[in-house]
């Protein structure tokens, strides 16, 4: 009877949507004794011997009896209180309850005391509400398993869940020092990298005392441990038995007794007209939960006003290399030449953060990944101009700012935005202002501070100039690093243009078609539709002229 034992008592995980609630487990024990096995063996020799005709023997139906004590079955649901002998008798006694769930365990003993009692004898449940859930740290299970040892991360997460009992207020004021620790032991990785998600852990006992001794606390063990988070992730410790064979469970002590442990998911399946009708109330929730998202976008696209051409800029400052000093931030602004205009609240100018350089290769390189986003929109005033319009341009400066606060202008450059639509990575290379003679360079060495542009437009022809010619004679510069940006540019335009304009675009477009193709698109259209009028010239021609005539005099006579 007890030659083979299931010994793979390993947690098993699984996964559902359904509620956790609808969980039930059949647990069976059963003792397993020498004395035991010889009565249930005897008792099926004498089965057969009455199959063939022979005699009865009384003696051999008591392990019938006490097959009663030594067995048990039940069908545990999820959360499931369930009293052992010793709480029956701790919490009738109301001074010793404390706590209201104590005193709330004292009321319902009462009254299976004054019903038809308890409906386990041996199998009981400890809640994640009872103090004594977490007590793996003081109770083993008695279950036989393979030798193996807890991980690192098993032991943390046991620490985790002990400290969830002890539910203290705490402070929730942050340090303003050592908010990052960049050298971290190895002890602080191994107390600070836990996964600290919520459980809800459930423990499924057994009494396994000698008959008529139950309740003492000593002979409790631990037969299943189910947990369960709100993502639906249900550990159960063992498995379900299913096709295995039992599992051994040994007491200690010097009546060393071994039991037969059994566990069987016996949820009740979800029937077809409920899986139905589960399916249709998801596919209701998503269409809805898409009609919102609907509504939040809306039907139509959004189209710039006529004749306006509306420019969307997505922008990245990538990383900046090639700078003499570390601790870069970048400062920039949009100009927008004649004709541009932006939304009134929307800002065209923006400062990235600090950024210390890393060396890779042979360059010391300050990564920002900062993004900024412009929206700026473009009216010609004469629709007869052919000329593209100027575009935006994107001026900026890097500077440097140390620990002493030494501030020092590392470059100036700017950066015309493409005019088509698309990614572009663009690298812009920097120049800064550069003073004579020594004074200088020591000023920005020591106490930082360098030669500056009252204007930064004036790194490009500036939008205000109105000369024919800029000179920057006198002026020396020194080249220096290079900043690169990332752009996703999108360009939105309806086109309107007044019957004249139109008839004159129009005219222009037809005395170019002496220079385009036979396999141009408008020339194949041009050339088919000169077909079909000469088809209908043909037509009429060929009509006799008395049915001309009478359709002539028809719409004469229409017209008085």
């Amino acid at each position: 009877m007890a030659d083979g034992w299931s010994t793979d008592t390993g947690e098993a995980v699984y996964r559902s949507r359904d509620a956790v609630k609808n969980l039930k487990i059949k647990i069976r024990i059963q003792r397993v004794t020498s004395t035991a096995a010889l009565s249930q063996h005897l008792q099926q020799q004498v089965l057969t011997q009455q199959e063939r005709g022979g005699i009865e023997l009384d003696t051999l139906n008591s392990p019938t009896q006490s097959a009663g004590d030594g067995e048990e079955e039940l069908v545990v649901g999820w959360q499931e209180k369930l009293f052992s002998q010793y709480e029956v008798v701790l919490f009738q006694s109301e001074s010793v309850c404390q706590t209201p769930l104590e005193r709330q365990y004292h009321t319902e003993i009462m009254a299976l005391e004054r019903t038809r009692g308890r409906r386990n004898r041996r199998i009981f449940t400890y809640t994640d509400f009872d103090r004594f859930t977490n007590w793996e740290g003081d109770s083993q299970s008695m279950v036989t398993q393979v030798k193996s040892n807890p991980t690192f991360l098993a032991e943390r997460m046991a620490n985790v869940r002990h400290r969830r009992q002890d539910r203290r207020p705490v402070d929730s004021t942050v340090p303003k020092s050592r908010l990052i620790t960049w050298e971290p032991s190895e002890d602080f990785m191994k107390t600070s990298h836990v996964v600290n998600t919520p459980v809800q852990t459930m423990h499924i006992m057994g009494d396994l005392g000698p008959p008529g001794k139950l309740g003492q606390k000593e002979k409790e063990c631990l037969l299943c441990t189910i947990r369960a988070d709100g993502n639906g992730v249900v550990t159960i410790k063992p498995d379900f038995n299913k096709a295995k064979e039992p599992y051994r469970v040994e007491t200690e002590g010097e009546k060393r007794e071994v039991w037969r442990l059994t566990l069987e998911n016996v949820s009740e399946g979800i029937r077809p007209e409920e899986k139905e009708r589960e399916q249709r109330m998801y596919k209701d929730l998503y269409v809805r939960h898409k009609d919102y998202l609907n509504s939040l976008v809306g039907q139509d696209f959004e189209m710039p006003p006529p004749g306006i051409l509306r420019l969307l800029v997505n922008g990245e400052i990538d990383s900046a290399k090639g700078f003499e000093y570390d601790n870069l931030y970048v400062h920039f602004f949009l100009e927008l030449p004649h004709n541009w205009s932006t939304l009134p609240f929307h800002s065209l100018s923006g400062v990235t953060q600090t950024c210390r350089t890393k060396t890779i290769g042979k360059d010391d390189v300050a990564f920002f990944s900062y993004p900024f986003s412009f929206e700026a929109f473009f009216r010609r005033e004469d629709e007869t101009e052919e000329s593209l319009p100027q575009w935006p341009v994107l001026y900026f400066k890097v500077l440097s700012l140390d620990f002493w606060q030494r501030y020092r202008n590392e470059g100036y450059g700017y950066l015309v935005l493409p005019s088509t639509p698309g990614k572009h990575t663009i690298t812009c290379h920097t120049w800064r202002p550069l003073q004579t003679g020594t004074v200088s360079e020591l000023r920005r060495f020591f106490i930082g501070g360098s030669p500056e542009l009252e204007d930064y437009s004036y790194v490009r022809v500036p939008g205000t100039f109105k000369g024919e010619r800029l000179s920057r004679f006198g002026f020396r510069t020194q080249t220096t690093g290079s900043v690169t940006f990332n752009l996703h540019c999108i360009q939105h335009a309806r086109a309107f243009v007044d019957a004249s304009t139109l008839k004159k675009r129009r005219q222009s477009v037809l005395d170019q078609l002496g220079g385009f193709s036979q396999q141009g698109s408008v020339y194949n259209v041009l050339e088919a539709f000169q077909r079909a009028r000469r088809r209908m010239q043909e037509a009429r021609e060929s009509l006799p002229r008395d049915l001309i005539n009478t359709t002539a005099q028809q719409n004469s006579e229409s017209t008085a």
